[in-house]
């Protein structure tokens, strides 16, 4: 009775008081690890789509930092989440693509959840967490699988592989993502004696894009707004870029079948699906016992180009397909409603969630901890982004500044205070030549050799 009665009062304190942090509750941080598959910035807290119905993730916005200039390793599903898990970078491992296998190269390398077992947590994955085809069983002493969503009899627009998107005639319960959820809010449920690392992954708005009626019915066609472009976009574009753009494929596609609009639709709808789970996930989170004790990560694998540069899907090195929503809550040690101009990048998670959760500093970890940021947004801090797309092909990310060099030499500079598009390439102009210098600084010191392919995983 007495044990009862003392766990009554604690929880009440908790509630009481909400400012404690972890020191203060003498307990370590749990850990809520949100992932979602391709995700840009069109979402509420970051301002690329007008109308965007996302009010979970505002919720979440309000609640820790928003790291407005986020970045990927690299903008594809394995070599993103195999680098920003392990701490390794993709010009360290050889891992570039999404058909190369990451734990043949990194035979040794400690997963984020591998690191939390050894230190005492209670570690459960569920959903897609490292790229699907590549899991990592050793990661995972608790792992629940991703649940096959319901699809249209037959591909309704007939584009390429799964480059498709459509209304579906089911029910929320009937999608994958809803089911991941389920089991994380089952784990949220549960009593955890040992501090506790939960990795939830969200498959929506990877492609192809069937969610139900209703989230389409949320954005009709006669609203739909396409993204900014301008005519021959990549004429002062390097020929290694317009290679990666494939202007010929996705994009002619889209504009000579009509379907760009409907393109926009589907995303916008797939992402508001993914806000309606992810707050329900959020929900289960705030109404249990572990709501002032949890650290928060929220972020999008990479980005996603929707005919900006002529390009569709992630795979470059331009802003939309290397920008990430990335939201972080810290109880007690955040700032409230903060907004973050720094560049980082999801390396930084590694590090930055060990020292929260005052585990031993891992060594070998490529990366920046963002814990002076979540205190103070504005903080001084002098670490360019770096993404990587196939080998020796980098962008570096300032502040003001992208710039981009590829294997042959060719380079990209964008000035993002008077070209937030990256309409006009500088990189020729002579009097960018410091800038160019400044940033090269920041390019990664050794390019490892691609490592070996499977004809899985490309997508």
């Amino acid at each position: 009775m007495i044990g009862k009665l003392k766990r009554i009062i604690w929880l009440l304190a908790l509630a009481v008081l909400p400012g404690l942090d972890a020191i203060a509750q003498n307990a370590k941080y749990n850990v809520l690890f949100i992932a979602v598959d391709d995700m840009n910035d069109w979402i509420g807290p970051f301002g690329g789509y007008p109308g965007i119905q996302t009010p979970n993730i505002d919720k979440l916005a309000k609640k820790g930092v928003v790291f407005k200039k986020a970045y990927c390793s690299a903008p594809a599903c394995n070599p993103s989440r195999a680098s920003l898990l392990t701490g390794v970078r993709p010009s360290s491992s050889g891992v570039y693509h999404n058909n190369q296998p990451w734990r043949p190269v990194l035979k040794d390398a400690v997963t984020i959840p591998q690191y939390f077992t050894a230190n005492g947590y209670e570690v459960k994955g569920a959903g897609k967490i490292f790229h699907n085809a590549f899991n990592d069983k050793a990661s995972w002493p608790s792992y629940f699988d991703i649940p096959k969503s319901p699809e249209p009899p037959k591909a309704p627009v007939n584009g390429f592989a799964h480059f498709d998107w459509s209304p579906v005639n089911v029910q929320d319960e009937d999608m994958g993502d809803y089911k991941v959820v389920n089991e994380g809010i089952g784990f949220l449920n549960d009593k955890h004696d040992k501090p506790f690392f939960l990795a939830v992954g969200f498959t929506r708005p990877h492609l192809p894009w069937y969610v139900p009626q209703k989230y389409f019915d949320q954005y009709p066609l006669s609203d739909i707004k396409l993204p900014k472009t301008i005519a021959n976009d990549l004429q002062d574009v390097p020929d290694a870029g317009v290679k990666i753009a494939k202007p010929k494929g996705d994009h002619r596609f889209i504009v000579e079948h009509k379907q760009w609009e409907k393109a926009v639709q589907g995303y916008l709808a797939s992402i508001t699906f993914a806000d309606g789970q992810i707050g329900r996930l959020l929900d289960a989170l705030e109404k249990s016992a572990y709501a002032q004790n949890t650290v928060i990560v929220f972020f999008g694998d990479h980005g996603w180009h929707l005919g900006e540069k002529e390009h569709w899907r992630k795979f470059a090195l331009w802003e939309e397909a290397s920008r990430v929503p990335f939201i972080v809550y810290a109880p007690g040690l955040s700032k409230t409603n903060g907004v973050s101009e720094r560049t980082v990048n999801l390396m930084d998670i590694y590090p930055t969630l060990t020292e929260l959760c005052k585990l031993p500093v891992k060594k070998g970890v490529e990366g920046n901890s963002i814990v002076p940021l979540l205190k103070n947004p504005a903080a001084a801090w002098n670490h360019p982004s770096v993404t990587t797309h196939g080998l020796g092909n980098h962008a570096v990310r300032s502040e003001k500044y992208r710039y981009i060099r590829y294997n042959d030499g060719s380079e990209e500079l964008y000035d993002h205070d008077t070209d937030p598009q990256e309409w006009k390439n500088l990189a020729a102009d002579a009097k960018y030549g410091s800038v160019k210098a400044e940033l090269a600084k920041s390019l990664p010191q050794t390019d490892a050799k691609d490592a070996p392919t499977v004809k899985e995983g490309k997508e």
